[in-house]
């Protein structure tokens, strides 16, 4: 009996860990200055992250077309990166 209630609790650990993605928060711990206009040019979404209390520096977090991970720009390349995509959006009419 004690066995089968040891089971119970670490699978329900191991259930509570996966669906929280184990409680940490996926933050930028430094930015990168410079970003190429040819990976600009791959971004295919990008949001502003916060330091907020949980994130410690204020990041531009770019989804960029072909890589898994995400890449943390200083929050100046955001000026390039609204200028990029209304150009593109441009040559597309």
């Amino acid at each position: 009996m004690d066995l089968k209630a040891v089971f119970f609790f670490i699978c329900l650990a191991a259930l509570c860990l996966t669906s929280t993605e184990a409680g940490i928060p996926k933050c930028c711990l430094q930015t990168a200055k410079k970003i190429s206009a040819h990976m600009l040019s791959k971004v295919v979404k990008w949001e502003v992250q916060q330091n907020n209390g949980v994130c410690f520096i204020q990041a531009l977090v770019l989804y960029i077309r072909g890589r898994k991970k995400p890449v943390c720009a200083d929050l100046g390349i955001k000026r390039l990166l609204k200028r990029r995509l209304r150009v593109g959006s441009n040559r597309a009419v």
